[in-house]
């Protein structure tokens, strides 16, 4: 890919205040900038999106009235890079979903409901669409904190390397359950505890697939995770703290990703109003701190690399902005350069692949 190509990326958000719903962006590799925000598609709560594996289709979250679920969009090159054209929308009764994630090959899609405690499968269609919702599981239990995990609090759900199962994340009571999905039904094949009370929230791969890194929302922690493809079970390598020992104020873990050379993991504090580096160690899994950069803003809720990896992009959803910083891939730091780009409530962040 050509440095001064531009390249773009797209914006979930929450529409309580003055978003209009997802919002697209470029960045200007060359000239090392944000700019271009504009709204991509209308949509009610739309906080997290995932785009195809072959750019044709971004698949939202969403509510509409006293429903939740999900759309299916066309990324639609005529009416200009970034549009979206919506193909449908397939909802039920109760709260929308706060997590989406698609197959490499376009075929499933699935989704985690924080309120509802619910994982969610549906097939597509060969236009992209998505069919009615084929396999809901209802989780249970608790976690020991009261105002937290008073129940399940389904968080991430995502496919795992080689796509034979789906690990999904539950806040509420402090698990990590892999699924598989055989005709569009789940069915649960391992379970995984984490420390009480941790509330884990989301999960990165490795890209050699041995390894996996799960970001703890109360704790602001990672856990450093070993994975058995074959059983598609986990077992704990290490814990580590995401945020200084002597800080006391309120910080709640938001996401986490990996370059895709392995060798760097990034979190991101909301409260602390950081991101945390770490290196890997590619002979144990386990990770080391390296530093934490401020993201310029409040509430650092999700962060993309871009395709490139020289950049990476954060959004403060306090502060209604995202955020741009150079990327060292020798050494994983970060460099901030640009906080002037503007979004309402930003929650997520995609790019297009390359």
């Amino acid at each position: 890919m050509a440095e001064n190509q531009k390249l773009i990326g797209f914006i979930g958000t929450y529409t309580k205040g003055d978003s209009e719903g997802i919002y697209s962006f470029t960045l200007d590799a060359a000239a090392e900038k944000l700019g271009d925000v504009k709204p991509a598609a209308q949509l009610d709560n739309p906080t997290y999106v995932t785009v195809s594996k072959d750019n044709q289709y971004l698949y939202s979250v969403m509510k509409e009235g006293e429903k939740g679920g999900a759309a299916a969009f066309a990324i639609n090159g005529k009416n200009g890079r970034g549009h979206l054209e919506c193909l449908n929308k397939q909802l039920s009764e109760g709260a929308s979903p706060c997590h989406i994630s698609v197959d490499n090959d376009n075929q499933c899609v699935v989704t985690a409901n924080y309120h509802k405690g619910t994982v969610e499968a549906y097939m597509t269609s060969d236009d992209g669409s998505l069919n009615p919702v084929s396999s809901v599981i209802e989780h249970h239990g608790s976690g020991p904190n009261k105002d937290r995990q008073e129940k399940p609090h389904v968080h991430f759900a995502g496919f795992t390397p080689d796509e034979k199962y789906i690990a999904v994340v539950d806040l509420g009571t402090d698990q990590l359950i892999t699924y598989s999905l055989n005709n569009g039904a789940l069915k649960e094949v391992s379970r995984l505890s984490v420390k009480p009370g941790s509330g884990p929230r989301h999960l990165a791969f490795h890209p050699n697939g041995k390894y996996a890194y799960l970001m703890t929302e109360l704790s602001n922690e990672v856990i450093a995770l070993a994975y058995h493809s074959a059983e598609g079970s986990f077992t704990e390598l290490q814990t580590i703290s995401a945020i200084p020992e002597d800080f006391n104020e309120n910080s709640q873990g938001s996401a986490i990703h990996i370059s895709s050379d392995g060798r760097f993991v990034y979190a991101a504090n909301r409260g602390h109003d950081s991101i945390a580096l770490f290196s890997v160690d590619q002979d144990s899994g386990n990770l080391a701190f390296v530093e934490h950069t401020s993201t310029e803003g409040h509430w650092p809720r999700d962060f993309a690399l871009d395709p490139t990896e020289n950049f990476l992009v954060a959004s403060n959803q306090h502060s209604g902005s995202i955020v741009l910083f150079k990327r060292d891939k020798e050494t994983g730091k970060l460099k901030f350069i640009q906080s002037d780009a503007a979004v309402p409530d930003p929650v997520c962040v995609k790019f297009l692949h390359v």
